[in-house]
């Protein structure tokens, strides 16, 4: 009767949906949880047998979907850590910081069951935007909807985020060309919108182009707050910032980092440039993976934009003011604990997960931090 049960409750909750970023309360009334879940406050879910994971999602399935840099995707159980290979890319190129990187699913993934990735591939170095059909507990059919975006070793932003008005969101960075993160007709240094048929939004700001910022370095964490976009992006030698991506706004770089000060004001005067709600100042904490979280499982973080960085291996809990427009307070958690920190995703019922960057990587599951 309890394997029933569960059975059912497990059904229920894949009816009604959830996920990452693009919803951060998908699901206000998820069905209870399985009440047999570990009571560990912090457990690693997986602890071998992943390399270096670069994205991982909570899907309608109640798993945890995963990409690896080295071109592996794959669902992961995250109450017993067992991992489900569902494709391995044929035309993978890792190298450096590149090879498999952001994704995200259709957010009427149960009657269109669309998984979006995002890879870097072929010489010259590439990078390209696929979508795969998922049946059968394996990816098929692939359709590109964007390729050609310069590519590198290092600075290839790429997460991916539907938002509210059902488009995707893509961030990119500017594959070591710093000036290309300026010039309107790069696909460098922007976050770029399409629908999700890979076609071009009427409502884009210049009309045939996948643009929507621009002006980013290297951002690798997207979020949405209702109708209120948030990112992070990795600094050069100062300023790691967190900022509000508005249409058509510029971002500053290569000529501004962080807020606008000292000989940088001109430049955002004439630019338009937005300056972050919140940066690291004189040092750099290579900020990636972002999330939100409002939930009553964990009090302290309840309204607060959460970020992880690789290079001090901290999660970062930004306290949001009531409007979302400013960050009232900070927090630093885990430091130096678990290792480098990449992603990280929040189930329905107030679970964090993050995941390392490492090989064998790990995914840590945090009910209470304390």
């Amino acid at each position: 009767m309890k394997t029933v049960l569960s059975a059912l409750l497990l059904l229920l909750a894949i009816s009604i949906g959830c996920g990452k970023k693009s919803n951060p309360n998908p699901n206000p009334n998820p069905a209870p949880e399985d009440p047999d879940w570990p009571t560990d406050k912090i457990r690693t879910v997986v602890a071998s047998g992943i390399s270096n994971p670069w994205e991982i999602l909570w899907g309608p399935d109640n798993f945890i979907w995963m990409t690896e840099r080295n071109g592996r995707i794959s669902r992961v159980n995250p109450k017993t850590g067992a991992i489900s290979p569902l494709l391995t890319l044929p035309d993978i190129v890792p190298n450096g910081e590149g090879g498999l990187l952001g994704m995200a699913l259709h957010p009427s993934f149960n009657t269109s069951p669309f998984v979006y990735i995002v890879y870097n591939y072929g010489s010259p170095y590439r990078e390209k935007v696929v979508r795969y059909e998922y049946r059968n507990n394996t990816l098929s059919s692939p359709q590109i909807l964007l390729d050609n975006i310069p590519a590198s070793g290092i600075h290839n932003g790429s997460r991916l985020l539907f938002g509210p008005d059902g488009m995707l969101y893509i961030t990119t960075g500017d594959a070591s060309n710093a000036d290309a993160a300026q010039d309107p007709a790069s696909l460098s240094g922007k976050v770029l919108r399409l629908r999700a048929d890979g076609s071009i939004p009427a409502d884009n700001p210049v009309a045939g182009s996948h643009l929507w910022s621009l002006g980013h370095r290297n951002p690798q964490g997207l979020v949405f707050i209702g109708n209120t976009l948030y990112a992070s992006e990795h600094g050069a030698n100062t300023e790691d910032e967190v900022n509000i991506i508005e249409k058509n706004r510029n971002f500053g770089w290569p000529n501004v980092q962080g807020p606008c000060n000292g000989g940088e004001i001109t430049f955002c005067n004439a630019n338009n440039v937005k300056p972050p709600i919140w940066s690291t100042g004189g040092s750099t904490f290579a900020l990636c993976g972002l999330d939100y979280y409002n939930h009553d499982r964990i009090p302290g973080w309840k309204n607060s934009l959460l970020v992880l960085s690789l290079k001090n291996a901290t999660l970062h809990q930004l306290k949001l003011s009531s409007n979302g427009q400013s960050v009232a307070s900070t927090a630093n958690w885990f430091a130096n604990r678990y290792g480098r920190l990449r992603d990280l995703c929040v189930s329905p019922y107030g679970r964090v997960y993050i995941c390392t960057d490492a090989n064998p990587g790990r995914i840590i599951e945090i009910s209470d931090p304390n």
